[in-house]
């Protein structure tokens, strides 16, 4: 009776699913499918950050674009000076870069070289300023006087044959500045009727550094 059981014990055990050997068993155990999927969600994500890395790159390069217009605007400005009247400061043909910002947060400054042009002027004119805003300008026996007291510093001219206008005390009002050429012998300024006082509005920036000829390259 024992055995008998143990034969039926067996044919139970018969009835059990047999577990795969051999390739077939491998196959069931195969994980490539998930390994591809996970290899193709990453090869996405790579280009996903390649295209990032280039949109950045390409932002910085317009804003190096941006700010190398901002510097020329503000800073390369050029002029060409025609003529000696600021000899020798400046020297005929001599090439001016003008800083166009500095007066947005400062007033001009005495003894700095300007570029302005009145209204229905063609051209623009170099000249160093002389009297601000507020003050009276005169030149008596070749001398300037600022509020009648002479001015011997700022300025590059002494022993003045032509006073013109400023023969008798010109008063300026604000946003008005009397201007002249270092060489003063050879300048039309505001010593001269149709130059006058220069305006606020007819500046346009600011002398800063010759950039040519190569011989006279140099900050003013």
């Amino acid at each position: 009776m024992q055995g008998l059981d143990f034969r039926k014990k067996r044919r139970r055990s018969s009835n059990r699913p047999r577990v795969q050997k051999g390739r077939s068993a491998r196959k069931g155990l195969r994980f490539e499918d998930k390994r591809e999927k996970l290899h193709f969600a990453m090869e996405r994500l790579g280009s996903s950050a390649g295209i990032k890395s280039i949109v950045l790159w390409a932002v910085e390069i317009l804003i190096v674009c941006m700010m190398a217009v901002f510097l020329i605007a503000a800073f390369g400005q050029r002029v060409s000076v025609a003529g000696d009247s600021m000899s020798p400061a400046l020297k005929n043909g001599d090439v001016a870069l003008v800083n166009r910002l500095v007066y947005r947060f400062a007033k001009p400054a005495r003894g700095d070289i300007i570029v302005f042009s009145q209204s229905g002027a063609s051209h623009y004119s170099v000249k160093r300023v002389v009297g601000l805003p507020g003050e009276t300008v005169q030149i008596k026996d070749g001398e300037i006087l600022i509020d009648g007291v002479e001015l011997t510093k700022d300025i590059n001219v002494s022993d003045i044959e032509y006073a013109g206008l400023a023969e008798e005390p010109v008063e300026l009002s604000d946003g008005e500045y009397f201007v002249m050429g270092d060489n003063h012998t050879a300048s039309d300024d505001s010593r001269v009727p149709g130059v006058g006082n220069i305006k606020t509005d007819d500046i346009y920036g600011k002398v800063w550094f010759i950039a040519g000829p190569w011989e006279n390259m140099g900050f003013i």
